[in-house]
């Protein structure tokens, strides 16, 4: 059953114990609710005649006293069960929810590239936050409400059953039409929700868009027409919303109505009963406030109930995230060295298109491997199957003889230093920004790696050295600055593979220079694989890699390729200003 629950609901084993607590805890609470009915029955029973089913005038008379002391116990009574109810209905889900968003944030952490690569941002973050918090509220207020509204129905029909068998099919038999009516509805309901989740994330995805690219907008006076096809979006989920409202408004609405039924059909039954005799007028005002009693909760029922079945979307975009298979392997690495070595090595995304067709190459120790091409020829893939961002379809990859595909991802990266093109920073002090590298770094290990990247000069600038807040993405750095931060990084990581993809391509000649002095430093003595386009970052090079429409093209030193007179020649002879020769 906990198993069960777990799957249906996307709860940790915890939460699946602590859901059966809270329904168990509401079911207490709505057979309490009914003590003071019972009171009030009670009450009623003195004050009547015993012709009328009463005991007015016995000796089982009680006086005021003993009111008013069974009133006092029935409001503690009361505020026990609804102090022990909320506990375990609220608190628990809060806890629920805290421990689903850090096991959602830990999937992700597993999740090989290739997922981040089928999968919206937008539709992530509303996994993330929105389905997350849709959940916390189906079971604070939905779910354990709902289970207990029907278990304690249950039992208290059971009870009428016994005292009047007519009154309590009269009561009691618009209960499950109701149910009945919400329940065939979900396919309805399904598709409609669908409808708002779709148009949730592309608008969510429209506005993140905005404000990523707002610059671009406006440099190219296109912000009016981008906006415009934007409140086209948010117009959309307005719509939707209101179509999906009103389908749930009408199942739940005709479903309550004939709930009210009830009351009149008890009425209508326990008259005709009383008239004939076949009851006394004690039980059948007893049938009404227990009908009145149960009718409300179960009403908000069955808004809880449409509430469930369009929770199920949500519940369901977490399974898919959870059921998402991860990156396995070994922890235990030990390489012979830092050699990486590819191996007829072939790669699409996501099945289709090729990428790598039968590339073989080595990027010794101690050495600089270039990876040089045309774009789109698969030089960034091929650095990053090296570090096991995705998984190769064919051939091998090792690192020091061990095939990579068996390591464990973050123990293989644990060898990689890497320094994009696009430097992702945070909103904290630049000091955090370098310690990234290495966790649990010193303050002296952090500065030295600065030092070395050529970054003293620039954060002396800033308003706190060290301690300056740089914005959210390094807002107030420069490129290069930027850059050389990344650089900073990676040397106080000191891993043996270097990995550099494009890092100086949208630099300028002087940021160029310093950055080139800072790779200088970050290389020494590693197996570096670079990335580069620019004839004068390759020239340095030991081994280059020419990779053209996914396959090796050409393959040696610089001044082996420069010789052939083939791709490489013909690059350096554009780059350096040259001619083509004419045929």
């Amino acid at each position: 059953m906990i198993k069960k629950l777990m799957k249906k609901y996307a709860l940790s084993r915890k939460g699946a114990y602590d859901l059966i607590k809270s329904v168990a805890a509401c079911v207490v609470n709505d057979i309490a609710m009914m003590l003071p009915a019972a009171l009030f029955y009670f009450l009623i029973m003195q004050l009547l005649p015993e012709s009328a089913g009463g005991t007015a005038g016995t000796n089982q008379y009680r006086g005021p006293l003993f009111w008013i002391c069974a009133i006092v116990v029935v409001f503690a009574v009361l505020y026990a069960v609804n102090r022990i109810k909320y506990d375990c209905q609220f608190l628990n889900t809060y806890k629920e929810s805290a421990v689903r968003r850090m096991s959602l944030a830990e999937k992700l952490r597993e999740l090989p590239l290739s997922f981040f690569g089928r999968k919206d941002l937008s539709d992530l973050t509303t996994t993330i936050m929105g389905d997350c918090t849709r959940l916390e509220q189906a079971f604070s207020h939905w779910i354990p409400t709902f289970f207990a509204s029907i278990i304690s129905t249950l039992i208290i029909a059971v009870c009428l059953f016994f005292f009047n068998v007519k009154l309590a099919a009269a009561s009691l038999w618009v209960v499950p039409v109701a149910l009945l009516i919400v329940f065939f509805s979900r396919r309805v309901q399904h598709w409609a929700g669908r409808k708002k989740m779709a148009a949730d994330i592309a608008c969510a995805d429209g506005i993140q868009e905005c404000l990523e690219t707002v610059r671009d907008l406006k440099a190219n006076n296109a912000e009016y027409e981008y906006l415009a096809g934007l409140d086209e979006k948010i117009r959309r989920i307005e719509k939707v919303s209101i179509k999906s409202e009103y389908v749930t408004g009408i199942f739940v609405s005709s479903a309550q109505m004939v709930l009210k039924f009830g009351i009149a059909t008890t009425a209508l039954c326990g008259s005709m009963m009383l008239a004939r005799g076949e009851i006394t007028l004690l039980p059948f005002i007893m049938f009404l406030i227990v009908v009145s009693r149960i009718y409300d909760p179960l009403g908000l029922s069955l808004q809880n109930l449409a509430a469930i079945i369009n929770t199920q979307l949500n519940i369901n975009r977490m399974n898919e995230l959870y059921d998402c298979p991860v990156q396995t392997g070994t922890t235990s690495f030990d390489p012979e060295d830092s050699t990486i070595v590819f191996d007829h090595v072939g790669f699409s995304y996501n099945g289709e298109e090729t990428v790598l067709r039968d590339v073989s190459f080595a990027a010794k120790q101690g050495e600089v491997t270039a990876l040089i091409g045309p774009s789109g020829g698969g030089k960034s893939t091929a650095a990053k199957l090296a570090a096991r961002f995705w998984d190769v379809n064919s051939g091998t990859i090792t690192f020091g003889g061990i095939p990579v595909g068996t390591v464990e991802p973050e123990t293989l990266l644990s060898r990689y230093s890497i320094v994009f093109q696009d430097v992702t920073l945070f909103n904290n002090t630049v000091m955090e920004n370098i310690r990234i590298g290495k966790y649990g770094a010193s303050d002296e290990e952090v500065l030295a790696a600065a030092r070395e990247a050529q970054c003293d000069e620039f954060v002396q600038l800033l308003p706190h050295g060290y301690e300056t807040v740089i914005g959210e993405n390094g807002s107030e750095l420069s490129g290069g600055e930027r850059q050389r931060l990344s650089i900073a990084r990676a040397l106080l990581k000191n891993a043996p593979v270097i990995l550099l993809d494009e890092a100086t391509a949208s630099l300028d000649a002087e940021n160029e220079t310093k950055v080139q002095q800072a790779l200088s430093r970050l290389v020494k003595g590693r197996t570096v694989l670079v990335i580069a386009h620019r004839m004068r970052t390759v020239s340095g090079a030991d081994h280059v890699v020419l990779l053209k429409d996914g396959v090796v093209a050409e393959d040696g030193t610089p001044e082996e390729l420069l010789a052939r007179g083939g791709i490489y020649a013909r690059m350096v002879r554009l780059q350096s200003g040259g001619t083509e020769p004419q045929n």
